[in-house]
């Protein structure tokens, strides 16, 4: 039986004198947990059929007595969310005014361009992204071949679909961010040859979640993925594009948007989200991309010379692992400094930031909003070289793929816990046979049944070190230097087929005061030993107080 909640959203309003709460309850059936908000003289807003929950308008006292229903059993506050990026200033030509950037080079960094001459350019493949919205100007609406590929944007704020029939629809994004992620997932804007986007001929799916300000709730991001899962095979959509995180309240199967997360990925979507920016100390991935089923991406930068990979570098914004269960994150990085990307100019992001905007149809901006897009276009490339592959096979392609930053003597440049398996290469994963490195040990079904859960192997050693537990090498101690170049090579073996992909099981649910057991002979009787962290009250800071907020990404510095 599924854990029953409560999620509290960070929004009131006060019709009248009353004021009330919007809240998320959740159960184990759909139906009845409409009934006991309507019992109690909630409204319901929002039916969340993926985690079995509502959305609901309650009074104080209703909310009481609804925590009073066996119905209920958590309650959980609501995270608001805002987006990855800052606008570009310094010696590249993001702000100059003309049309001298267009040619974005990311798509080349990863060997992209070559796969988009021999036809591998998504073409089949839709890609869901969950954002601001997506204008319908740029090279959006039609694909590398001239075909309309966007055909339904879904509006999980107002819980409205719009069909296009169409050129002549419009489709709105008053932020300008999810029409930047979405170029750089799959612009096709062909510049000499080479496409701006990863995945020039995918479909695109715009999903809006996010308001003007880059602002969502943990209710309409989870509605939003409520309509993926149901919508999947009716528009094909194979990827969902997260470029969002929040702060970690709980254990990460017991986050709802994780949950709903989780099945989206169950159901055969390649769900990939952002690291985060909230860098370069340990353990601050956030919330989804702490889901170890899922593909979390991190940024590097170029530092504003694509020919020359020498001084290539793990952008500092670029959020790092361990999670808190344990798991190594983020599984790769990919360009995400200085990222030219279409955005119209009424566009919110590009009038507050003009400089950073051409004045025709590009603006510049960093974050792993923006590498988590690269790599949703490299899945669509991978998806189409080898269609019907599981979300776990494409995990194994692409981080079996990439390349690790490394030293002049091989070592590692970075720890895994900052760099995973390295950069994206685009080419290589198309290419890549191995299916059967990622996940390993783990079982999504349990972990959503709410019967098993899973910790990976990362600890941490008195002296405040970082190290994965049966594997030598793999030590991370305060710090990489972020100002120096390495190399992204494929030089770097890694050990034992990805062992930091195994999962290491959860008791079924019970927990002591000093943590939980692991399997195979991990006990942590004093649970983990991170300094600092890991401490929720009463085992999760959602208990009571039904006034949390969070927030995705913040802005970063170009790099």
């Amino acid at each position: 039986m599924l854990l029953g909640l409560l999620l509290v959203l960070a929004q009131s309003f006060n019709p009248g004198s009353r004021e009330f709460r919007s809240v998320i309850v959740q159960g184990s059936d759909l139906a009845a947990v409409k009934a006991a908000v309507q019992a109690v003289g909630g409204e319901v807003t929002h039916e969340l059929g993926i985690i079995n929950a509502v959305g609901a308008n309650l009074g104080a006292s209703e909310l009481a007595a609804l925590k009073a229903r066996d119905e209920v059993r958590r309650v959980y506050g609501n995270e608001s969310v805002e987006l990855a990026g800052k606008p570009d200033k310094g010696d590249n030509d993001g702000g100059s005014g003309t049309q001298s950037t267009i040619e974005t080079f990311y798509a080349k960094l990863i060997d992209a361009d070559h796969l988009h001459q021999v036809g591998i350019d998504g073409w089949g493949i839709g890609i869901a992204v969950i954002d601001t919205g997506m204008w319908s100007g740029g090279n959006l609406v039609l694909d590398r071949y001239g075909m309309q590929r966007l055909k339904v944007e879904y509006d999980a704020i107002t819980d409205t679909v719009k069909v296009w029939r169409n050129l002549n629809n419009s489709s709105a994004d008053k932020s300008g961010h999810g029409t930047h992620v979405a170029s750089v997932a799959a612009s096709s804007r062909d510049i000499n040859g080479s496409y701006n986007g990863i995945a020039p001929a995918a479909r695109l799916i715009p999903v809006t979640a996010l308001d003007e300000n880059g602002q969502g709730s943990y209710a309409n991001v989870i509605r939003a993925i409520n309509w993926i899962v149901n919508n999947r095979n009716k528009h094909g959509i194979d990827v969902i594009n997260m470029s969002l995180s929040a702060p970690v309240r709980s254990h990460y199967w017991d986050d709802p948007l994780n949950q709903a997360v989780m099945a989206a990925w169950q159901a055969g979507i390649v769900v990939v989200a952002s690291a985060g920016n909230t860098g370069s100390d340990p353990q601050t991935i956030g919330v989804p991309g702490n889901v170890p089923y899922v593909i979390t991406v991190g940024a590097m930068t170029d530092s504003y010379t694509p020919a020359d990979g020498g001084d290539d570098t793990l952008a500092s914004f670029s959020a790092v692992g361990p999670t808190y269960e344990g798991f190594v994150k983020p599984e790769l990085v990919a360009p995400g400094g200085h990222m030219l990307g279409l955005m119209q100019n009424s566009a919110q992001l590009a009038t507050e930031h003009s400089d950073y905007h051409d004045g025709d149809k590009y603006f510049t901006m960093s974050g792993t909003s923006q590498s988590t897009a690269v790599v949703s276009g490299v899945v669509a490339l991978a998806l189409q070289m080898e269609p019907g592959l599981t979300p776990d096979q494409v995990k194994c392609k692409i981080m079996s793929a990439a390349r690790p930053a490394v030293k002049a003597d091989g070592s590692l440049a970075y720890s895994i816990f900052q760099q995973g398996a390295g950069l994206v290469n685009a080419y290589d994963a198309a290419y890549n046979w191995n299916y059967d490195c990622a996940n390993n040990g783990l079982d999504i079904d349990a972990d959503l049944a709410g019967t098993k859960h899973f910790g990976g192997r990362a600890n941490q050693n008195p002296d405040g070190s970082y190290y994965l537990m049966g594997l030598d090498g793999y030590l991370w101690s305060d710090g990489y230097l972020w100002s120096d170049g390495y190399l992204w090579s494929d030089g770097y073996l890694w050990s034992d087929g990805y062992l930091w992909s195994d999962g290491y099981l959860w008791t079924d649910g019970t927990t002591g005061a000093n943590g939980y057991l692991w399997s195979d002979g991990y006990l942590w009787s004093d649970g983990y030993l991170w300094s600092d962290g890991y401490l929720w009250s009463d085992g999760y800071l959602w208990s009571d107080s039904l006034t949390e907020t969070a927030s995705v990404n913040v802005w970063v510095e170009q790099q």
